[in-house]
């Protein structure tokens, strides 16, 4: 145990009855840490829980430890997604859980015992963020799987392998491989921007590239108005002669209430009491025919 004085790492420790006093946790090296730790863990087993004197054991712990953290994260570092602050605080998690469910009388090194933890906690958070389509967890699992068998046999074979191929290294069902393959395709997402064709980065800037965007078909509002009037069709013959007039010279013919009043021989205030009539009959065949389909 370090105790008085500097230790070797630069930190200073004083010995406060059973439990020492580390000014700064953060910076004690690897090695003194070793030490500390079996010294902190001892005394986390009797301190009560809550105590001062237990979350100073505990959040030292955990600060003397954070080289794990840093050192498991390194092995992460060119997974091409997300940034390592994130990763750091993940790891950060698995310390804690190393840390409250270690036990000295396991006879194994803490550092053993938490390191699977930290990357575990890493590898969740990879598994469970990086997808750009979310899919099942066995699925997640089988890509790799996958991967690995096309980077073996692709040494073996000299070219990429086939899914029949693939099925028999892996001792699976083509249709397991398959669904597999497909999935991977969720990893990773393009952008609606990018262009279709990988040489058109070379062409004139007066040429204009298409996008996986410019494919993309959008509503046609024509195509509300073909259904409206489709629906409207046996309204319109439930009409008189008269009505049906009306409504061609009002909508067809874009007539004001004035003309045809004067085409039909009555007053502009009398058309439009027609329209209206008109249009509510219409209108609550269109609601009826909406409501029975």
């Amino acid at each position: 145990m370090i105790a008085g004085g500097t230790a070797e790492s630069g930190v200073a420790v004083a010995t406060s009855c059973e439990l020492p006093w580390v000014e700064d946790a953060g910076k004690v090296a690897p090695r003194d840490a070793r030490a500390l730790s079996k010294v902190f863990f001892d005394q986390l087993q009797v301190l009560e829980e809550g105590t001062p004197e237990y979350q100073y054991a505990r959040n030292t712990l955990i600060e003397m430890n954070m080289s794990l953290v840093r050192f498991a994260a390194s092995r992460f570092r060119n997974r091409g997604s997300g940034e390592m602050e994130d990763v750091t605080q993940v790891g950060m998690i698995g310390l804690i859980k190393a840390i409250d469910r270690f036990d000295l009388s396991r006879e194994v090194e803490f550092t053993s015992f938490a390191v699977p933890y930290i990357v575990g906690e890493i590898k969740r958070f990879f598994r469970d963020t990086t997808w750009a389509v979310h899919v099942p967890r066995r699925l997640q699992e089988l890509r790799t799987e996958i991967a690995k068998a096309k980077e073996h046999l692709a040494l073996q074979l000299d070219r990429d392998p086939t899914v029949k191929e693939l099925a028999a290294h892996l001792k699976l069902d083509e249709d397991d491989v398959i669904d597999g393959i497909v999935a991977a395709n969720g990893y990773t997402a393009g952008s609606l921007d990018m262009s279709t064709n990988a040489e058109d980065s070379g062409q004139s800037a007066t040429v204009k590239s298409r996008t996986y965007a410019d494919f993309i078909g959008e509503d046609d509002p024509g195509m509300e108005q073909i259904e409206n009037l489709h629906a409207l069709a046996p309204l319109m013959d439930q009409l008189d002669e008269r009505e049906r007039l009306i409504v061609s010279m009002r909508f067809g013919q874009e007539l004001t209430q004035a003309q045809i009043g004067t085409e039909i021989g009555v007053s502009q205030m009398q058309v439009s009491r027609l329209l209206n009539k008109i249009l509510a009959k219409l209108r609550t065949g269109m609601l009826d025919e909406a409501t029975t389909a």
